[in-house]
């Protein structure tokens, strides 16, 4: 399967939202400190429902911790910086999918450690900024896991 990487999310919710859907999509996800909220937090509760303990979550206290444990595995930085859209490549399993902070994005810094051929964005309307960090997760994560056939789902 896949995993999801969120680099210093702030909004619970959608942290919450991306919980329950790792639950259903069978991605491990990861979280890369500073988080903007408390793991305890009643939103992040809330918005994951009961799927928390379903979920397969770890989380890392920087970006160098990270990417010593993702050693090995491509990364693919979701980014509106980019201009390859991210149904342009083929998916691996295994693959991370980086998403940076529903405020900031990915920093300069983090995106020049990933291959420009590996920076994707989803498309939108001119003039518009970004879209919700818990439907890009689900656009992208949906699109390679398609690739794979659903495997494992039903």
């Amino acid at each position: 399967m896949f995993n999801i990487a969120l680099y210093e999310p702030n909004i619970p919710q959608n942290t919450g939202n991306i919980i329950r859907l790792a639950a259903n999509n069978g991605c491990h996800l990861h979280l890369i400190e500073p988080l903007g909220f408390d793991l305890e937090d009643k939103n992040l509760r809330r918005s994951g429902l009961d799927y928390f303990d379903l979920a397969n979550v770890s989380l890392y206290p920087n970006y160098e911790a990270f990417l010593k444990a993702m050693d090995g595995h491509r990364i693919l930085a979701l980014t509106t910086k980019a201009t390859r859209p991210y149904n342009q490549i083929q998916y691996l399993a295994g693959d991370v999918l980086l998403f940076g902070s529903e405020t900031a994005g990915l920093p300069e810094a983090v995106r020049q450690t990933i291959a420009t051929d590996h920076q994707l964005r989803i498309p939108m309307r001119p003039n518009n900024r970004s879209m919700n960090l818990s439907n890009t997760v689900a656009i992208v994560s949906y699109q390679a896991w398609a690739q794979l056939g659903f495997a494992g789902g039903e």
